[in-house]
């Protein structure tokens, strides 16, 4: 048997700016999807997740496969993404187990993306892809057979390990840098609120929808190709010809956003990352207050997301000290919390009324991305 480990990944800063030619600052964790797995020479895929049923897919017919059909599609897309790449595909047996919590943003579905990409990687090119080619094979599949517009984020996360730079202007650049909330004496908190993503594709797929439409009006395919200066000369006309102030807000929070995570990149390699922690703040009130996927549209009695950052808040500003913001796609799902070690232990007896002891996860930055461990 072979043994693979594929870590889940925080977003630092830079919420749903990756579509749009943004850039973001990210990290792999300390939780991962793990595998035993063995080649076959049958051609079959067999996965069997630990608490879900066996799932199995030709590797020749993968294109047949249907779409929407969670880890079936998912194993069949990474497949057509690896061919599609020019590289090979063969069969192989796996029995998988992750602590990674599902459906909250921290991709519990890329690091199950890079786990397989690694296996294929091991037992059939010889290495040869790296941490990119996983990457865009993850994409492919989410956007080719989950129907899903995802960007590349969550994958590279996941496949690179460690802290990253991504800037998607043109392609996606990727600069490893020297962080860990060690360095600030700190823990990362992602604090579960018990709704899962599930469900959400509308709300997510809504962003980068309305962000595109904008930079239409400008003549450019994305944000990225227009200028703040511009937008802003613009933005009276523009409201009233599109009827849609939500849409204005997020393309304000792309400009913002994006220069927050330039200037994090600059503290970083200065060596000041405690220059990060305000950024942190300003790009966690822009994603609830501009962005707006704190919570879902139509159902204003769930409230979750605000109410963990509310909390949170309350409890940074007794103490003096600390960060939070939304999480990942946001809309359900976790919020990230940075916390003085000092008072660690303080802010989940604080919480756990609330969420539960067990939704409150004490995690730092895992430096090893998406590998074979050994055999």
């Amino acid at each position: 048997l072979s043994y693979f480990t594929a870590p889940g990944r925080t977003e630092i800063i830079g919420n749903h700016v990756d579509h749009n030619g943004g850039k973001i600052l990210c990290a792999s964790i300390t939780m991962d999807t793990i595998c035993a797995a063995e080649k076959t020479d049958d051609g079959k895929i067999t996965v069997v997740s630990e608490g879900f049923p066996e799932v199995e897919i030709q590797v020749e017919n993968a294109g047949e496969t249907p779409h929407r059909k969670g880890t079936l599609s998912l194993l069949a897309g990474i497949v057509e993404g690896i061919k599609a790449a020019g590289f090979q595909a063969g069969g192989f047996r796996a029995y998988v187990t992750s602590n990674v919590i599902p459906s909250a943003g921290v991709s519990s579905s890329a690091s199950f993306e890079m786990l397989i990409c690694t296996v294929l990687n091991h037992f059939y090119n010889g290495e040869k892809m790296q941490a990119a080619d996983y990457a865009r094979a993850g994409q492919y599949a989410e956007n080719h057979f989950w129907d899903k517009a995802s960007g590349l984020m969550d994958q590279m996360a996941c496949a690179f390990g460690g802290t990253i730079l991504l800037d998607f202007r043109e392609g996606v650049q990727v600069e490893k840098v020297d962080f860990s909330f060690d360095d600030l004496d700190s823990d990362l908190i992602i604090v579960n609120t018990g709704k899962g993503h599930a469900n959400l594709s509308e709300e997510y797929s809504s962003i980068p929808k309305e962000m595109f439409a904008l930079a239409k009006r400008f003549g450019k395919e994305r944000l990225c190709e227009v200028s703040e200066e511009d937008f802003l000369q613009r933005l009276t006309t523009i409201r009233q010809e599109i009827q849609n102030d939500r849409a204005i807000l997020r393309a304000l929070h792309f400009f913002e956003e994006t220069r927050r995570v330039t200037e994090a990149g600059d503290a970083l390699r200065a060596g000041t990352p405690e220059k990060l922690l305000p950024l942190i703040t300003e790009g966690g009130n822009s994603s609830w207050k501009w962005l707006q996927n704190g919570s879902v549209s139509t159902e204003t009695k769930e409230q979750s997301i605000p109410l963990a950052l509310a909390l949170t808040e309350i409890f940074c500003k007794r103490k003096g000290d600390g960060v939070c913001r939304i999480h990942g796609g946001g809309f359900a799902g976790v919020i990230m919390a940075v916390i003085p070690k000092r008072d660690t232990a303080e802010y989940v007896d604080f919480m756990t009324p609330y969420f539960g002891k067990e939704n409150l996860h004490i995690m730092n930055i895992r430096q090893t991305g998406a590998v074979f461990v050994g055999a």
